[in-house]
C-alpha cells in the first residue's frame, strides 16, 4: 500500500479552504413571473442580467435603496428595513421588462452573506403565432440567400399601430421602445379625399412611421355633420394591410367626440402611394350593410 503524502493532501485542503462562498450564484430563469430578490440591510446585492436595462424604483423606497448598473449588472443595497417592494428592468433596446420582487430584513448574526442572482432567458416562445420554432426557421429557409428576413413573435401590424397610439396618446415616459422602429417624412397636404368617400368627414395626415417594410400612418377624422357616424374599417378605399380606429364612431361636430385617429398599415411603400387609383386585391365594400355604408347610427361613443 502506497504511503499518503499528507503535506500534499493539507495543501490542497488549505487551498480549497481559501475558495470563498461568495462564488457561488443563484440562478433565476425569467418566465414572465416575478422574480424574488431577497435583500439584508447593510449588504450589497450584485444581480447579472447581461444586457443594457433601466431600473425603475417606486418612489417610495428611493430613500432606503441604493440602485446602480453598470456593464450587464445591477448593484442593489439597502439602507434599511423594506417592505415588499416590486422592481422593473427595461431592456433598453427591445423594451421587454423582467420583474423583480425585492424585501430588505435586518442582518442576523451568523448569517451567510447574499450570493449573487444571475437572470437567464426562459426559453423562447414560438417565432410565428400558431406554429412552433420549426415554421419560423422553414420560412427563413425561403427567403433569399442574401437577404435574412427576422421573425417577430408579435406581426408587423400590431407592433406598428400600437406604437403609433403609444406616441399620440400615451405620456411619452410610457412609450415602449422598438427596436428598428423609426419616424418618416410625410408629404405636406397630402389630399385624403378618396380616404373615405361615403362619409361626411374630414381627414389629416398626422405622422408616419417605419419598421421593416411596413409604414404606418396615423390620420386624423373628424366629424363634419351634425349627426352619429360609424367607423367601418369596410369603408375604406385604397390598398392597406391593416387598419385600426382609436374608436368606434364620431359623434357630432362641434362636440368633443368629434375627432378620432385612424391607423393606416401599408406594405413597401407609405399612405401617398397606397390611395386611389391603388386598389386592394379583396374589396370589403361588398359585405358592408346598407346603414354601415352610409356610415348612420343611432347609437354614441361608449365612454371610458
Amino acid at each position: 500500500m502506497k504511503p499518503v503524502n499528507w503535506s500534499a493532501l493539507a495543501g490542497v485542503l488549505l487551498i480549497l479552504g481559501f475558495v470563498p462562498a461568495s462564488q457561488a450564484v443563484e440562478i433565476l430563469r425569467w418566465e414572465r413571473l416575478p422574480l424574488p430578490v431577497p435583500l439584508v440591510v447593510g449588504q450589497e446585492r450584485v444581480v447579472f442580467i447581461e444586457r443594457n436595462v433601466r431600473v425603475g424604483v417606486p418612489a417610495g423606497v428611493g430613500d432606503q435603496l441604493r440602485v446602480q448598473s453598470a456593464g450587464g449588472a445591477i448593484y442593489l443595497r439597502a439602507s434599511e428595513p423594506i417592505p415588499p417592494t416590486r422592481l422593473q428592468l427595461q431592456d433598453v433596446e427591445s423594451g421587454a421588462l423582467i420583474l423583480l420582487d425585492i424585501a430588505a430584513e435586518p442582518a442576523q448574526d451568523g448569517r451567510a452573506p447574499l450570493e449573487p442572482v444571475r437572470i437567464v432567458a426562459a426559453e423562447a416562445p414560438a417565432k410565428r403565432y400558431g406554429g412552433g420554432a420549426a415554421s419560423g426557421a422553414d420560412a427563413q429557409a425561403d427567403a433569399p440567400a442574401d437577404k435574412y428576413v427576422p421573425r417577430r413573435e408579435t406581426p408587423l401590424p400590431v407592433v406598428l399601430t400600437r406604437h403609433a397610439a403609444q406616441n399620440l396618446y400615451a405620456p411619452l415616459r410610457t412609450v415602449e421602445p422598438v427596436s428598428g422602429i423609426g419616424r418618416v417624412n410625410l408629404r405636406r397636404g397630402l389630399a385624403l379625399d378618396t380616404l373615405l368617400p361615403t362619409l361626411p368627414v374630414h381627414a389629416r395626415a398626422l405622422a408616419a412611421w417605419r419598421l421593416e417594410d411596413q409604414w404606418v400612418t396615423a390620420v386624423r377624422l373628424t366629424n363634419t355633420a351634425a349627426r352619429w357616424l360609424d367607423l367601418d374599417p369596410r369603408a375604406l378605399q385604397g390598398n392597406f394591410v391593416a387598419a385600426t380606429f382609436q374608436h368606434p364612431n364620431l359623434g357630432p361636430a362641434g362636440t368633443p367626440s368629434d375627432t378620432t385617429v385612424l391607423y393606416l398599415v401599408t406594405r413597401g411603400h407609405g399612405l401617398a402611394e397606397s390611395l386611389l387609383p391603388a386598389l386592394s386585391p379583396i374589396d370589403a365594400t361588398v359585405n358592408l350593410p346598407p346603414a354601415a355604408a352610409a356610415g348612420s347610427t343611432a347609437g354614441a361613443r361608449d365612454e371610458e
